[in-house]
């Protein structure tokens, strides 16, 4: 079936929004846009602050998904269909994780109706940004892992366990996982990280009532515990929370690009770096 054509003469549509970790001034241009052009919304009224359905208009009609099965949802696209309305359905961080929209768009799709994603910033961005920590430090960690703990509502795959990504000893973002504190912990240790490893620890990022806390690895259960935290939380986990000193090639002057030559003595002391020490303690390029 085509859809029909709307009353502004565009075609029906669904635009999976993401809303960010939770302040509405964190929505992209395109997702405030999308929100505003559309006639129905539908969105996470439990995960998704309420600012950010001031970009809809007036007479759009808005509906919480917190109350509705997939199947209801689908009614909606449905009846966007035979009318031609346009439909932001909003959900929040980035729709890419965690968001249940695959078997959504599916549907949009079985049902003839164009479908796009507006990407959001996701909660493990803003917290990194919150307490100004770059995840990726050179010698440290050169990978972030996005992760939840299994043994919730979704099983996991095999594999997938919180204590086999451990053992990568880099920065992880583990999300959906307060309820389970002390499970979390005993995962982290036994993957491999020192108890005395850093954790952020952040409660409604970017909201209001935002929460962010410091902890390590050994002290996370009980600091979960006393501050009574067990949904909208996610930890960061890894030595690049608190590493310094480590400096990047890209900026160094003896790198090179299309846009900057290389100092030559810097050059030679940066592929120095990188051959290491010479068997007998010193460098291959010499002691000095």
């Amino acid at each position: 079936m085509t859809p029909a054509a709307g009353p502004s003469g565009a075609a029906a549509a669904v635009t999976f929004v993401g809303a960010g970790p939770g302040a509405a001034d964190l929505l992209t241009f395109r997702a405030a846009r999308a929100i505003a052009g559309a006639d129905i919304v539908i969105w996470a009224a439990s995960l998704v602050h309420p600012d950010v359905l001031g970009h809809a208009r007036p007479e759009a009609e808005i509906l919480d998904s917190a109350g509705m099965s997939l199947e209801d949802v689908v009614a909606v696209y449905r009846r966007a269909r035979d009318a031609g309305l346009r439909v932001a359905r909003v959900h929040s961080g980035d729709p890419a994780l965690w968001g249940g929209t695959q078997e959504q768009i599916d549907r949009c799709r079985e049902l003839g109706i164009e479908v796009e994603v507006v990407p959001g910033v996701s909660a493990f961005s803003a917290v990194a940004a919150l307490v100004r920590r770059e995840l990726t430090i050179p010698e440290v960690a050169q990978s972030v892992i996005l992760t939840r703990l299994g043994g919730g509502k979704t099983p996991m795959p095999p594999g997938e366990e919180v204590r086999e990504f451990a053992r990568h000893g880099t920065t992880m973002a583990v999300f959906l996982s307060a309820a389970r504190s002390g499970q979390l912990a005993a995962e982290l240790l036994e993957g491999g990280y020192p108890t005395d490893t850093p954790v952020v620890i952040a409660h409604q990022a970017t909201w209001p009532e935002e929460l962010l806390l410091h902890c390590t690895v050994g002290t996370l259960e009980e600091t979960v515990k006393r501050h009574r935290l067990w949904k909208h939380t996610l930890f960061l986990v890894g030595p690049a929370l608190s590493a310094s000193g480590t400096r990047s090639h890209l900026y160094h002057p003896g790198h090179f690009h299309g846009f900057r030559r290389a100092d030559p003595a810097a050059r030679e002391r940066l592929r120095a770096g990188r051959r290491g020490p010479a068997p007998g303690g010193g460098s291959e390029a010499g002691d000095g």
